[in-house]
């Protein structure tokens, strides 16, 4: 049987491959964010076809706030019942699940003009056009307390970690991003204030939650424009985040619809890859942190993906759209090596009905 099979414990707990559901928005919540149903039936379809450990689709962290229609929420205790069901429900099938917090800022086009949206500045967000309000201090004391809040309801409801999104130009991105973050006080500057706010936020989960709990961070490798947040940079962020004592690190980008037009593109000297997209940023993060790295994007085959965690000693292998068209891929690979996911990267499974494959259906 493949190694990605075997059993291990890395995450802070024991996974029963390395094998990952990435965070994915399925848009099947209810209007104040709210378990439905639908959603109960996505999460037990992953959770019994042999994934590994699952991170959920992005929460808000405060009710006021959220990027997209239909996403979960822990923006309050309402939430710990419902969740405290669906991690029972993953965990009978023996897997693992994490709750991705977030809060997304900018990148949206969602309810705009109806709520107030925060931003480290006043700097449209390239995709979106759209327009925050810079956050003063008590903001930004307002959000960080809202992260570690939200973590410690994950850890009430049975969640087995969390996952801060500190990715594709979410507000966490954009305090990282020199583009973004024009600011001239000590969240602003240098790479080491840009990277304050991810700072304290994880400090204040940990006083939330203990050092002995999962703690995640997804990151950008590269805002892949001129201007934008580097890999040198990311690369220093990895490192500092270990310093700190965070469990792993997820690598991903930000080219959700471009992917098969950037497959081949260099960027800092590195090519993103048609099997896996950022398995190269991935693997010499690997070679300076001694904590788990995660990547996604682009995997199809079993065959690849054992391919590239002997060449590159990355951990874990997270997949989302795939999942969309086949939840039971990862069971299927274990049975038959040679089978090839049915996704296309086609990006049409974003509907307003429902995140779901429109190609296979």
């Amino acid at each position: 049987m493949s190694k990605l099979f075997e059993k291990i414990n890395l995450l802070g707990f024991e996974t029963k491959n390395r094998f990952v559901r990435a965070a994915t928005w399925e848009n099947y919540a209810t209007e104040n964010g709210h378990m439905t149903d639908k959603l109960f039936e996505i999460y037990e379809s992953i959770a019994k076809n042999q994934v590994g450990t699952i991170i959920t689709g992005y929460v808000n962290i405060v009710k006021e706030e959220k990027p997209n229609a239909g996403m979960m929420g822990m923006y309050d205790d309402s939430f710990i019942e419902e969740y405290k069901k669906l991690t029972s429900m993953c965990h009978k099938y023996d897997s693992k699940i994490i709750l991705q917090l977030s809060y997304g800022g900018t990148k949206t086009t969602f309810n705009i003009g109806e709520r107030t949206i925060f931003a480290p500045s006043v700097v449209p967000e390239l995709s979106t056009g759209t327009v925050g309000v810079e956050m003063t201090k008590d903001d930004i004391e307002y959000i960080i307390d809202s992260f570690a809040k939200a973590a410690k309801r994950a850890k009430e409801s049975g969640f087995d970690g969390v996952e801060i999104h500190g990715a594709h130009t979410y507000l966490i991105n954009q305090f990282l991003s020199p583009y973004y973050n024009r600011r001239t006080d000590e969240y602003g500057g240098s790479l080491e204030n840009r990277f304050r706010f991810l700072k304290n936020i994880y400090l204040r989960i940990r006083e939330e939650v203990g050092n002995d709990y999962s703690v995640l961070v997804k990151l950008t490798a590269s805002e892949f424009f001129e201007g934008g947040l580097t890999f040198e940079e990311t690369k220093k962020i990895c490192i500092m985040l270990e310093k700190l004592g965070v469990t792993a690190i997820e690598i991903s980008g930000n080219i959700h619809g471009k992917a098969r037009e950037m497959v081949g593109k260099v960027f800092h000297g590195i090519a993103i890859e048609k099997e896996g997209y950022f398995i190269n940023y991935a693997k010499e993060i690997k070679t300076l942190v001694n904590i788990p790295i995660i990547t996604v994007g682009g995997f199809t085959t079993l065959k690849g993906i054992e391919e590239k965690f002997e060449e590159t000693g990355v951990d874990f292998f997270g997949l989302s759209r795939p999942l969309l068209s086949e939840p039971d891929l990862i069971n299927q690979w274990k049975n038959n090596k040679d089978k090839k996911a049915k996704c296309v990267r086609c990006s049409r499974c974003r509907t307003s009905q429902g995140n779901y494959c429109t190609t296979f259906s």
